[in-house]
Order: C-alpha cells, then structure tokens, then sequence
C-alpha cells in the first residue's frame, strides 16, 4: 500500500505547517523571521560576507512602500513586510525558475500566503491597488539589490526591472547583516507594525 508523500513541514515553534491546507494558527512569525533570515536572495550570487537574505529585501520593501505610499493604513505596511513571507517554507526562487516550474508554484505561494494574511489580521488577499504598490517597491528594492550586491550594471537591472525614481531611494543602502541580527530586526519591525494597527 502507498503512502502519501509528507506535505507539512515541522516549525522551530513546534508548529507542523500543512503546505497544502495551511491554516493561521499555525503560523507564527518567529518561525517566518527565522526562516526569512536564512533564506538568500539571488540564489546566493551576492558580494559580501553575509548572504542577503529575504527578511533584509522584506525590510527594504516596507520601508520603499512607506515612502510611495506615506498615506497608506499601517496594516498595508505590515502586508508589504509578509510580501514574501511564504518564502520561509518554500525558498525563494528566482523569476526564471518559477516560470519553469509552472503555476503549481504560484498556488502553493497563494496558499501560504493567505494563511499567513489572516493570521495578522489582514484580509487573504490583498487589494489589487496595494499589490501594484507593493510590487513596484519590490522592483525597485530588486533594481537597488541588482545593483548594490548583485553585479548588474544600471542599465541591465532597469531593463529587467524598470527605472526607479531616485528621490524613493534616496538615503537607502544595502548593509548585509548576519541572520540573527536580521531575524531581530524583521521580529521587531513586525511587532512595531502589530502594535500601530
């Protein structure tokens, strides 16, 4: 008789995670920070003595989005914080990958990230107006990371994604840090944002 493969992933927190019916209670975000902190941009292919990981882009991207979009609700701000929270069960993988692996990818990614939404009091799925502003501090938080650490020529990362408005960036700096440290910080900035909403 075959058994099922094992689609749950056992947590630091003691949390068994279902990766194909998660549910919010078990999520919890020192088990996302944690995950985040470890998980490397680029596949790894960054300068530095650190990998940058994908808490560090996350923080980036919610402090871009803050500055685009100054008005927004904090709970939008936290949403751009757990824009890739996901990624702590199912690695980040780069744009070309995830079209070879097709649209299973990106229901597994819905998925999780739904569970994850309603566990902090946002809604399962984000806005469509608040997507596109998180997407486009995401690009320009990749264009800052292509450049910075990555090894892309200017020209190369606004051909793959788009030119940024400079003022956005302005005063923002790449500084990789060890894992412990980013995981820290990514706890932190989630509890500050926890406590405004």
């Amino acid at each position: 008789m075959a058994t099922q493969p094992r689609a749950w992933q056992r947590m630091l927190s003691g949390r068994r995670l279902d990766l194909l019916d998660p549910t919010p209670v078990d999520i919890e975000i020192e088990d996302i920070a944690h995950g985040l902190a470890f998980v490397a941009r680029w596949n790894g292919q960054t300068m530095g003595d650190f990998a940058y990981s994908v808490a560090e882009h996350s923080l980036l991207v919610e402090e871009i989005f803050g500055r685009i979009a100054p008005k927004a609700p904090v709970k939008w701000r936290l949403a751009a914080l757990l824009h890739d929270a996901p990624e702590y069960v199912i690695g980040d993988m780069i744009s070309p990958v995830k079209s070879a692996v097709g649209p299973g990818y990106g229901a597994l990614d819905d998925r999780l990230a739904a569970a994850i939404h309603i566990r902090f009091g946002l809604p399962a799925v984000v806005p469509k107006t608040i997507k596109r502003q998180i997407k486009k501090a995401d690009k320009i938080s990749a264009w800052m990371e292509a450049t910075q650490i990555a090894g892309f020529s200017e020209a190369e990362a606004t051909k793959f994604f788009g030119r940024p408005d400079k003022a956005v960036m302005e005063g923002l700096e790449i500084r990789l840090k060890p894992p412990v440290e980013v995981r820290q910080a990514y706890t932190h900035r989630h509890g500050e944002l926890i406590g405004l909403i």
